[in-house]
């Protein structure tokens, strides 16, 4: 079995409210994506899109020590593959709702809306997304400053 999808599997055990199907498949196409170096520290199941009634487009989301990653495993042939780097992230938003919530992730390019996700798990993924990009962003600026010859 696949990091990724032992991973998965904790957290849909954990919070098994969340809607997601075909774990497996996605997680192989992270798996196919990861760089050499490249460590997966956190996954969650979601649905990529902003219909609570539209549940059918479960991805998988796996925050790596460089990285956000979402991917899909299409049913019939291909897939779907996104990559969310530090310096592309602006912001996160949480809405819960009456059975399920949302998490937003805003880019520079684009709105990821990642729905249909148990309430319960809802403090925990901001938390580790939140965390995550703090971290990198600080390590950015230091990259930054350096790179300009200040301290």
């Amino acid at each position: 079995m696949s990091e990724v999808y032992e991973k998965a599997k904790i957290y849909k055990k954990k919070y098994p409210g969340t809607i997601s199907w075909r774990l497996k498949a996605h997680s192989k196409v992270i798996e196919k994506h990861l760089n050499p170096g490249e460590t997966v520290k956190f996954v969650f199941a979601a649905q990529k899109n902003e219909k609570s009634y539209h549940i059918f487009c479960t991805y998988i989301i796996a925050l790596t020590n460089k990285r956000i990653l979402l991917a899909q495993k299409r049913l019939i042939f291909g897939y779907m593959f996104l990559a969310i780097t530090p310096d592309m992230f602006n912001d996160l938003t949480v809405r819960s709702g009456l059975i399920w919530g949302k998490i937003i992730i805003d880019t520079i390019k684009e709105t990821v809306v990642l729905s249909n996700v148990s309430k319960a798990a809802l403090p925990r993924i901001e938390t580790e997304v939140t965390e995550y990009m703090m971290r990198k962003k600080r390590g950015m600026v230091k990259v930054e400053k350096n790179s300009e010859g200040t301290e």
